[in-house]
């Protein structure tokens, strides 16, 4: 590298690296540093080209983890980085774009040495890293400052001193970046992370009294959604007589591991994601979930997720100071914009889960809004297209209806709001359908495809106010649930009578399993429909249509112990309806049958249903089940 253009095929050529990297100390002093830091860089605009650069370096951070104790260059490389930092707000007032670019360039080069050092080394071994510098002979450093410290400190100045502006974009790119490569010790260790070097920095030390404003900027940024500003050319000087051109590193932003999954939980790739156009965005949002869930310290609890739980409207006028530290405000509306928007990613879904479940302000805000369809949508077509989304991402989806649904208010205004053409959905025309109508249809769809291709743990849908009709999805559901049942109890019964000397021990746990999920589903279903039958019966005539139409679907759970209990509220509805019929006669049409039934809800007593309970309770219970498996399982799973 150097005042030249550089390509990832040049950088071990490139005689400026190879001097950094070699046995000599430089001393931060001297022009190198200038000569080093001046280049344009042909950054990745794909996965694969950035694999491409992250091979090209390893071999050199390698070299400069041998030669960095003697030489101590990488501490010099990051003190000229801090030197520069001290004056950027300053540049950026003035639009001094050479010297932003220059600290830009630095800090580029400092985070693509420390992605390889911390995969090498643990934090002690990297701490040391910092701590090597050029001695003069004869001389004594009494004042020798934590230089790791010093830089993390610097970048979170940096990110909320600095303004966003298209010449500032890169560099706080790069500042938020390396902040999460610092914190990526995590995916090298299987157990949580408690402690550490990085961690008292950003929980305990300097750092600590710009948590609020911290996690303010990073919202923002998520917020704004600002695309990465075209290539700029900064400078043009003469030298020599001839033209020397430094350019902006402007494309920097939109590659170089612009997407830092944080263990590969995002979606599957393809041309959207690796053409990311609003990266300070998305690693801000990376960030700050980062931060958010840090695990609480021996002493203190996270400030980053008290920041995160405690943020108010800009438009709540109250007085009354708020008991939690850290706490700031911000526009609700242009938040809550900004996650319907972008909720195609897994980590803006991570973000309003979180943002629902342990900000009061925020829900009570989202539960409040009348335009509940632009969040509710989103989140319906992430469950629509669910072979194409991963594991974690359907269940957030799921978490979070399940979250708005234990709202009333909620459950009722979505029957309320009548939707027309939802285009994303291809299998059949809904020319109008209410959005609590496509919420059960999509949700239903959703336990079907995990029943038949994946074999995960389904959800239940709406608690209340439930309307099934017009579903032609529930009863093959249950055709099919029934044959699976069946056809597990068949092979599970064939291997308890097997040959004799055969090893079955690791076959019947699995049919144990199957059957157990199996089990659990029905039951799930039936729960619904019983919630349905006992609290909005006259709701739902085409669902009562239904079950006496198909009531041989029924016929195998009354005697299974699974799933009595359940069963007399629809023994009760269905015996009841069946006599009512009787009495009207045979041959009976289609119109008159629904006229049967429409009077049959009204004069049906209620005290004669159960109310169960039994589906809140297992509401409650998945929910939780699957919050501990999102916190366990990601973001390293």
């Amino acid at each position: 590298m150097g005042a030249n253009t550089s390509q990832v095929s040049d950088l071990s050529e490139s005689q400026s690296i190879r001097t950094l990297i070699g046995p000599d100390a430089i001393s931060e002093n001297e022009p190198f540093w200038n000569q080093l830091i001046s280049f344009t860089f042909t950054s990745p605009t794909c996965s694969a080209d950035a694999k491409l650069l992250e091979e090209a370096v390893v071999p050199l951070a390698k070299t400069l983890i041998q030669n960095n104790p003697r030489s101590g260059n990488f501490g010099a490389l990051v003190r000229v980085f801090l030197s520069r930092t001290k004056e950027l707000k300053i540049s950026t007032e003035c639009q001094d774009q050479l010297f932003i670019w220059q600290a830009h360039n630095a800090l580029f080069l400092v985070r693509c040495l420390l992605k390889v050092f911390i995969r090498e080394m643990s934090e002690e071994e990297l701490h040391l890293q910092f701590s090597y510098q050029e001695r003069v002979p004869g001389t004594y450093d009494s004042i020798c400052k934590d230089l790791l410290e010093e830089l993390v400190c610097n970048l979170v100045h940096l990110i909320v001193e600095v303004p966003l502006l298209d010449i500032t974009y890169n560099i706080l790119f790069e500042a938020v970046t390396t902040l999460l490569v610092l914190m990526s010790y995590q995916l090298f260790h299987k157990e949580v992370l408690r402690e550490g070097l990085i961690y008292g920095y950003l929980t305990r030390g300097r750092c600590l009294s710009l948590t609020s404003r911290l996690v303010k900027t990073l919202l923002y940024n998520f917020i704004r959604q600002e695309k990465c500003p075209a290539a700029t050319h900064v400078l043009q000087t003469q030298s020599d007589g001839g033209g020397l051109l430094y350019g902006l590193a402007s494309g920097v932003a939109s590659g170089l591991w612009s997407v830092f999954t944080l263990g590969g939980v995002s979606s599957r790739p393809g041309a959207e994601q690796d053409q990311n156009p609003l990266p300070l965005s998305n690693q801000s949002l990376l960030l700050l979930l980062v931060l958010a869930n840090l695990t609480d310290g021996a002493d203190c609890p996270n400030p980053y997720r008290q920041a995160v739980t405690c943020f108010k409207n800009t438009q709540d006028s109250s007085s009354l100071p708020s008991p939690q530290p850290h706490t700031f405000q911000i526009n609700f509306n242009s938040l809550y914009t900004a996650l319907y928007e972008q909720q195609k990613s897994d980590q803006v879904t991570l973000l309003l889960y979180t943002l629902l479940h342990q900000n009061s302000n925020m829900r009570t805000y989202i539960l409040s809004r009348t335009d509940m369809e632009n969040l509710v949508l989103p989140i319906l077509e992430i469950l629509y297209h669910v072979e194409e989304r991963n594991s974690h991402h359907v269940y957030m989806a799921l978490i979070i209806l399940l979250i708005l649904t234990e709202d009333d208010t909620f459950n009722r205004s979505i029957h309320e709001v009548m939707l027309k053409n939802i285009s994303w959905y291809t299998e059949r025309v809904l020319t109008e359908i209410s959005l609590g109508s496509l919420l059960i249809l999509v949700v239903i769809r959703t336990i079907q495809f995990n029943m038949t291709r994946t074999r995960v743990r389904p959800e239940p849908v709406t608690k209340s106010h439930v309307k099934l009709h017009k579903y032609p999805d529930l009863w093959p559901l249950f055709a099919l649930l029934s044959k699976k049942h069946n056809k597990v109890l068949e092979q599970a019964t064939q291997s308890l009578h097997g040959p004799l000397g055969a090893d079955d021990r690791t076959v019947l746990p699995d049919y144990a399993q199957d059957l157990n999920v199996i089990e659990e589903v029905i039951r799930m279903m039936l729960e619904i429909i019983n919630s349905c039958l006992s609290t909005s019966l006259h709701h739902n005539p085409n669902l009562l249509y239904a079950l006496l139409y198909k009531r041989e679907l029924f016929e195998q759970f009354r005697s299974h112990p699974s799933f009595q209990d359940i069963m007399q509220n629809l023994d009760t509805v269905i015996g009841f309806f069946s006599q009512r019929l009787e009495q009207a006669g045979s041959d009976l049409s289609v119109e008159r049958v629904q006229e049967v039934i429409k009077k049959g809800a009204a004069a049906l007593p209620k005290e004669r249903l159960k109310v169960s309970a039994q589906i809140f309770m297992m509401i409650d219970r998945k929910t939780n089940s699957f919050k501990t498996h999102w916190i366990n399982n990601s973001p390293a799973d």
